[in-house]
């Protein structure tokens, strides 16, 4: 054992000591109460931290950020730690400090003539989405997590969710920033401007880099208009190149209301139905997949009803769906949508779990799911595929469950010749292993394998030239 690891003890009280000093904020040190933040969502990964620092103010994080430099402490900002990959979760080993941003969650401005909204980043998604309507605006942004998840996470993995068709991804959503820099800086590029064409994009370098650059503060979300109506309907399809038909029709017609397009497989529905009590199949018939669809409109909800009921009676004339039921009310909208948003949890519930979040092109998505079914099919045909996603923007989580009973030893030991499997078909199609929930240490490794010598040295060139002590969120994203 070398010096510095037998004196471990030591030097974390001492740092500790030292930490009380430089911050008077909220602090936590007992290893019960650290506990819940060095462990992720999923319970994968769990790390070590010598404190867990909940600032008040930015120029409480900045003075966080010093202090770590002074003393090579590495940083782990976190949010609602909702994530997948392992991304907030300090690593095991060397002297972490979690810098949840919890406390900083105040609305700062809202501008409806701007259309805009400036928060704090640990503002949750949910509460900015009811502060905009309660503006008579609209924040689209939205996910499973949004109860609990945070803008800076948000905006630091790039997150997507269900209304990226019709509004784009995060980075979309954002624009302007305010950030702390590894060396305890504060830059403020909170500017509400559609249009700023003054040097490099600052805002863009922050947005998905997991931390591992700066620690995002606040940010001006774009705002628009409040819908008068959101109608959703529950479709059944038989294959997915009919799925993939229905959407290029829809998109075709009614691009403008479009604002959710989702594929859900009978698999996925059934372990819903199985583990939630309070949902119900809304149809007579099964079928082997399903689409979810929603309709936003400005002028009415007659007017979204008679777009949405003309797209389908066109769509059963031509074959391309055997069945359909749209929501009368908001309760049976949220029901049908439950249906989708309560997979990930079902399949957590029924056993072990192999996920993807992978995207390709838009024309690509009906082939590569069947290439991959073939494929893991012929090397391992005792794993379900439990298979959904935003069919409207590429993005599907492709996924593979053991099921209650089965050999969950043996299932876990194949998870890298599966990914592999999965992998080499989506560069096939020339998509990306990482869509919606960034890399972490998930994905960070075999990511880097997609990425040419020159991609991967201007990226570590950017991590060097930000961070250069290495103490932003280690060991994320890049190798």
């Amino acid at each position: 054992m070398t010096a510095r690891l037998r004196h471990l003890p030591d030097m974390i009280a001492d740092m500790t000591d030292s930490l009380r000093v430089a911050f008077v904020g909220k602090l936590l040190t007992d290893a019960g109460d650290v506990a819940p933040f060095v462990i992720d969502w999923r319970k994968t990964w769990r790390g070590s931290a010598i404190a867990v620092a909940f600032p008040d103010s930015v120029e409480d994080v900045a003075k966080l950020v010093r202090w770590c430099a002074a003393h090579d402490v590495r940083i782990v900002p976190q949010g609602g730690n909702t994530g997948q990959s392992g991304g907030s979760v300090p690593p095991d080993d060397g002297l972490n400090l979690v810098l949840s941003l919890t406390r900083l969650n105040k609305v700062r401005s809202i501008d409806p003539v701007n259309n805009t909204i400036t928060v704090d980043a640990g503002c949750i998604l949910q509460s900015v989405q009811e502060i905009a309507a309660a503006a008579d605006r609209y924040f689209p942004l939205s996910l499973g997590a949004e109860g609990s998840c945070t803008i800076g996470g948000n905006l630091a993995t790039n997150a997507g969710g269900t209304a990226v068709l019709r509004y784009g991804n995060a980075r979309e959503l954002c624009l302007g920033l305010e950030v702390v820099t590894p060396q305890g800086e504060i830059w403020d590029g909170l500017k509400g401007l559609r249009k700023d064409n003054s040097g490099y994009d600052l805002r863009d370098l922050f947005i998905a880099s997991e931390g591992t650059l700066g620690i995002i503060t606040g940010a001006v979300l774009k705002l628009f208009p409040k819908p008068a109506a959101q109608l959703v309907a529950w479709i059944a399809v038989q294959n997915c190149a009919d799925a993939m038909t229905l959407f290029e029709n829809v998109r075709r017609n009614r691009d403008t209301a479009l604002t959710a397009f989702e594929l859900v497989s009978d698999v996925c529905l059934g372990l819903v139905l199985k583990h939630y009590a309070d949902t119900r199949d809304p149809l007579s018939e099964p079928s082997p997949w399903y689409v979810l669809i929603e309709f936003t409109d400005f002028k009415s909800e007659d007017n979204a009803r008679a777009m949405l009921e003309e797209s389908l009676a066109a769509a059963f004339e031509a074959g391309l769906i055997q069945d359909a039921v749209i929501a009368d009310s908001l309760a049976q909208s949220r029901a049908l949508w439950a249906l989708r948003e309560r997979i990930s949890e079902a399949q957590g519930a029924d056993g072990k779990a192999i996920k993807h979040d992978i995207a390709v092109p838009i024309s690509s998505v009906a082939a590569f799911i069947e290439e991959g079914l073939v494929a893991v099919k012929s090397a391992y045909p005792e794993m379900r595929p439990v298979i959904f996603g935003h069919l409207g923007d590429g993005n599907l989580h492709y996924n593979f469950s053991s099921g209650q009973g089965a050999d969950q030893t043996m299932f876990g030991a194949e998870q890298e010749k599966l990914n592999r499997i999965v992998h080499d078909i989506v560069r096939v199609h020339k998509g990306t292993i990482s869509a919606e929930h960034g890399l972490g240490v998930l994905r960070r490794d075999e990511a880097d394998e997609f990425r040419s010598p020159v991609e991967r040295r201007l990226m570590a060139a950017i991590k060097t030239a930000l961070d250069p002590r290495g103490i932003m969120n280690p060991g994320k994203l890049i190798p």
